[in-house]
């Protein structure tokens, strides 16, 4: 009985302390557990079932099935019907391998891939690698995506990140756009795809030419970021950068981009284009090139319309015309050319004009050019200058031939002045001037209405005589090298010489002279000068005579 109860306090005592050991290692447990918030703690992985779920592939159905663990221990044979499936995507084809513990297949005949009903792959072959969730199609691949389809020979498609490439050459069609291409890969989530190697995307009004191109399928927006050629039956395109929207026709080209219509040549460092319009905005270094008629339109702001034929420049603005041996040179704040019904093309500058060519320099406020006629119209205190001749008026007609200078005619009111020696001017005035040219020479003016006369009559050895002032209705003058060979005026011309030593100051000039070399334009650069409103006044006085 003692005994009994030695062991029964001895069990009990056993029990006590099972208790009381538990009861500390529940407390350690409790004094170990922490705020799960703490970095210190790292979240439980989970299990592999769940990781790996995404990439397993399951077998739905197959009529045969093979399988020897001997023979073939690696995968089982699959024959008739086969379906397989991972997450979305199904995969059928005629017999495949299927390597169960890699998730991976070989996959032949009549092989589809299906992702919901937006995506359908189709090939001959597909290796898939299901540790890399890459899907290999290889021969009369195509995949369809909407209204997008991919051909090609040879694609491998990431699961992944759902993108399909292929490298050895295919092709994207999207409603009006066929894509082809070395090197292109295209994804179904964002519809971007993008091209490498002898790129062309060809549409019914156009064929663009590149090495590489980006392409939404969705916009059918194409990203130039390579040298790129676009070719149409209206114009040539040349550019390394820049979009062109092939839904709307419209595009945004940088990196002086080159659009060539017909004879019209436009480039810019920004160029906005228009197909459907034809209509080209520039934005920075514009160049416009007619080399059909020969002349090139410059500004840092224009535009042109290729079907229209209508063009604008302005800030810097300025205008070449070159087919002659010498180039005009022309600065306006703004230019404009454009067609006329009858066909005549018509050129405006106004604001500030100023132009020069070693034979011919002058100045306005606006000028008109008519290619009917070959007319020059200067408006608004026009000054021409020729060698050491000036020529000003109301209005100054100008007419060309063969792009020299043939005569000018200054209607209403004209002032002809040459600058003789020192304080010397030969000048004449009237209602009606007519100046004819030779070589770019001066070599006759008619004169009528209202005829007024200074001139320096000399001798042989080019001494000045006198100044002779005389008065008539009409005047013809005669030049050879710049010099008065002969004078006629009539009826009856009235007029006085006074020698050199006899000349006061009063004398030296008609009522109307001006002379404005102080803005003559002196080279093709010297166009851009600003003029001052002080320049064209009066001049002042050049030195007191003693005899005055």
């Amino acid at each position: 009985m003692r005994n009994n109860k030695k062991y029964f306090g001895l069990g009990r005592h056993k029990v006590l302390i099972g208790i009381l050991c538990l009861s500390a290692l529940c407390g350690w447990a409790q004094h170990q557990r922490r705020n799960p918030d703490d970095p210190q703690i790292k979240p439980l992985a989970k299990p592999a079932s769940e990781t790996d779920e995404k990439k397993k592939v399951y077998l739905e159905y197959s009529d045969q099935l093979f399988f020897d663990k001997d023979l073939n221990p690696d995968f089982q044979v699959l024959r008739g019907n086969v379906h397989f499936r991972k997450e979305g995507m199904h995969m059928y084809c005629d017999s495949a391998y299927f390597y169960e513990n890699t998730n991976s297949l070989d996959a032949f005949g009549n092989v589809r891939m299906e992702q919901g009903d937006t995506l359908f792959v189709y090939s001959d072959v597909l290796y898939y690698d299901g540790m890399l969730q890459i899907a290999k199609l290889r021969y009369n691949v195509r995949m369809e995506n909407r209204d997008v389809v991919l051909f090609t020979d040879s694609l491998n498609y990431d699961l992944e990140p759902n993108i399909g490439y292929y490298f050895d050459g295919g092709k994207i069609v999207n409603v009006d756009d066929e894509l082809t291409s070395v090197y292109g890969q295209y994804s179904p989530d964002t519809k971007n795809a993008i091209f490498y190697y002898d790129v062309q995307l060809v549409n019914p009004q156009y064929i663009l030419y590149s090495d590489t191109l980006e392409y939404n399928t969705a916009t059918r927006v194409a990203n130039i970021i390579g040298p790129s050629v676009i070719v149409s039956d209206s114009n040539v395109i040349y550019s390394k950068k820049g979009w062109y929207n092939t839904l709307q026709n419209i595009s945004t080209l940088y990196d002086r981009s080159v659009i060539v219509s017909k004879s019209q040549q436009l480039t810019g460092d920004t160029i906005f284009y228009n197909r459907n319009s034809g209509f080209g905005e520039v934005f920075g270094n514009m160049i416009l090139n007619d080399t059909l008629r020969k002349i090139t339109m410059e500004g840092q702001y224009g535009f042109y319309n290729e079907k229209t034929e209508y063009s604008f420049a302005t800030d810097s603005a300025r205008l070449l015309e070159y087919s002659g041996l010498d180039t005009l040179y022309l600065h306006a704040d703004t230019l404009k050319a454009f067609t006329l019904p009858d066909s005549t093309r018509q050129l405006q500058a106004y604001y500030g004009t100023r132009f020069y060519r070693t034979d011919l320099q002058g100045v306005c406020d606006s000028m008109n050019y008519f290619t009917r006629d070959s007319a020059l119209y200067l408006y608004k205190d026009p000054v021409i200058w020729n060698e050491n001749y000036q020529i000003f008026g109301d209005t100054i007609k100008i007419y060309m031939n063969d792009s020299t200078v043939e005569w000018a005619h200054i209607p209403h009111f004209a002032f002809a002045t040459q600058h003789k020696d020192s304080v010397y001017f030969d000048q004449l005035s009237g209602k009606d001037l007519k100046a004819y040219f030779h070589n770019g020479q001066l070599r006759q003016v008619d004169v009528s209405g209202n005829v007024q006369t200074i001139f320096y009559p000399e001798e042989k050895d080019s001494t000045l005589i006198g100044l002779n002032r005389a008065e008539s209705s009409f005047l013809t003058l005669f030049l050879v090298n710049q010099k008065m060979e002969k004078l006629i005026m009539w009826p009856g011309g009235q007029g006085s010489l006074t020698p050199i030593p006899m000349i006061k100051r009063k004398d030296l000039f008609l009522p109307d002279y001006r002379w404005y070399e102080a803005i003559r334009p002196k080279d093709p650069q010297d166009i851009f000068r600003k003029i001052v409103k002080q320049q064209v006044e009066a001049p002042k006085k050049r030195r007191r005579f003693s005899n005055e």
